[in-house]
């Protein structure tokens, strides 16, 4: 296959891997609007030139991933030699980020699941536009990686894992785990009220900047993300989520989707329409 340029709009927080220590699912946008998963990626291994951003386009050699049924996966064939970081369409370029991200919106949740169960279409990533967002919200949950993972992680440093970049391998340390899940609560077409996590790296990072910020506060560290993901995002922008669906639950889950990530153009002033 050839190379492929990829627009970055969904990086998810690292989460461990007994066979590859830690993995990032990483999608965007190909040149024509249509979604692309690249998976499994050693993101933090990487050398830090390779270490792309969101909203950065970037090219590499993919090849589909046959051990994942889900049509947009694919797997980078060399990631560490192959990839090219390209230019950044940044927050000065929102009409351009519009004109890729938005082709193809779905704002009724019951029909993108019924197409993620036909075996015929199995979409596994979209974005969604909900008509209210009701609530954002957070839980307690582990507050450390399972042991067998960790034990696994520490095991491979010595042995050497799939992934063996020896410029990162001897001083990679686990990603420490956010103790609390986040979700929102919200409506689309269907009229449904779901409960559904967010998994984003960017999420994450604004979660230890506030604990540090709050000097280990915990409660006013999870306040400062509601904040920023319901009253700035919801009330002050106009938010739309990228949904995609894990391998392990697509075709057992009633609903296979989480949010992986967030769009959040300035809203519209339908007065510069006229």
């Amino acid at each position: 296959m050839p190379s492929t340029k990829v627009l970055i709009s969904v990086k998810t927080y690292p989460s461990l891997s007994e066979k590859y220590d830690e993995l990032v699912c990483t999608a965007g946008f190909r040149e024509d609007g249509t979604w692309i998963r690249i998976f499994p990626v050693p993101f933090r291994k990487l050398k830090y030139e390779s270490q792309y951003e969101k909203w950065r386009w970037i090219e590499l050699n993919l090849v589909r991933n046959t051990k994942d049924f889900r049509p947009e996966s694919f797997r980078p064939e060399n990631i560490e030699k192959d990839i090219k970081i390209l230019e950044k369409v940044d927050s000065k370029h929102w009409d351009m980020r519009r004109k890729i991200v938005l082709k193809n919106v779905s704002k009724n949740l019951e029909e993108l699941i019924s197409k993620a169960k036909d075996k015929t279409d199995r979409t596994s990533l979209a974005i969604v536009k909900p008509t209210e967002i009701i609530d954002f919200f957070w839980e307690k949950c582990d507050r450390d990686w399972p042991k067998k993972k960790v034990d696994a992680i520490i095991a491979n440093q010595s042995q050497g894992s799939l992934f063996d970049i020896e410029e990162t391998k001897a001083i990679f340390n686990v990603v420490q785990k956010i103790p609390y899940k986040f979700s929102y609560r919200f409506r689309t077409e269907d009229g449904k009220e779901r409960n559904i996590m967010i998994e984003d790296w960017e999420l994450g990072a604004l979660y230890w900047n506030c604990l540090k910020a709050a000097k280990g506060d915990e409660e006013i560290a999870c306040q400062k993300v509601r904040e920023r993901y319901f009253d700035w995002m919801y009330k002050k922008r106009d938010l739309y989520f990228f949904m995609g669906t894990t391998l392990a639950h697509h075709a057992k889950g009633r609903n296979p989707f989480i949010i992986i990530g967030t769009f959040y153009p300035p809203k519209v002033d339908q007065l510069s329409l006229f």
